[in-house]
């Protein structure tokens, strides 16, 4: 059975008692569905781990970009499981894990642009603290089905659908959709994503039920 936490508070101190009896890298997972709080949790538990060697590897910089999804006919999926590059991010993990001699960059995604930019991050050599958030560090196929493997802990965030659905509204106008069009990605395509999401919740370590 999965722990259950309920408060941001009780997950930090979760990252620092991992951290006051492991001696190897931490790699911690945060899931969620769509507009769940991934990136919200994991700010907050880097502004409060601020001292400590630790940094954030979102999967969304795994995007495939917006020309190889115009030419797979896949535009209005962006988002769903098939539209990264998930083997990709399972070797970066991969790497993570087990390669603490180099330092390791990665691509990080800009909604702004809607595309991601090559190697702006990077995982120092020396870096105790690993964070990781996405939608699909649990699934167990499609490309994705060893990521889970290199995890310390998997993290998957329980929140109200309806909040939920007005943080995916809220951001979608924010990035230049129409009320109209924003209200059509939220209850299509990103809830298609959604309950695939949902599929995995039982591989979870932790469940931090957020509403």
């Amino acid at each position: 059975m999965p722990i259950v936490i309920n408060t941001v508070e009780e997950a930090l101190k979760r990252v620092r008692d991992l951290q006051a009896k492991e001696s190897e890298r931490i790699i911690i997972g945060v899931v969620g569905k769509p507009g769940a709080g991934k990136s919200t949790l994991t700010s907050y538990l880097l502004d409060n781990l601020a001292k400590d060697k630790a940094v954030l590897v979102p999967m969304d910089g795994y995007h495939l970009s917006n020309k190889l999804l115009a030419e797979h006919g896949s535009s209005d999926r962006k988002g769903a499981y098939d539209t990264f590059d998930a083997t990709g991010f399972s070797e970066l993990m991969k790497r993570i894990k087990f390669d603490q001699k180099s330092d390791i960059y990665f691509p990080i995604f800009h909604r702004e642009i809607e595309e991601s930019i090559v190697a702006e991050g990077v995982v120092l050599k020396d870096t105790k603290l690993v964070l990781t958030e996405g939608n699909y560090l649990l699934l167990d196929k499609y490309g994705w089905q060893d990521v889970s493997s290199f995890l310390t802990e998997s993290w998957y965030i329980e929140i109200n659908d309806n909040l939920r659905w007005e943080r995916l509204m809220a951001r979608s106008i924010r990035y230049g959709r129409s009320p109209e069009s924003a209200h059509a990605w939220t209850h299509g395509s990103d809830e298609v994503n959604a309950k695939v999401v949902e599929s995995t919740k039982n591989r979870a370590d932790v469940i931090l039920n957020l509403s």
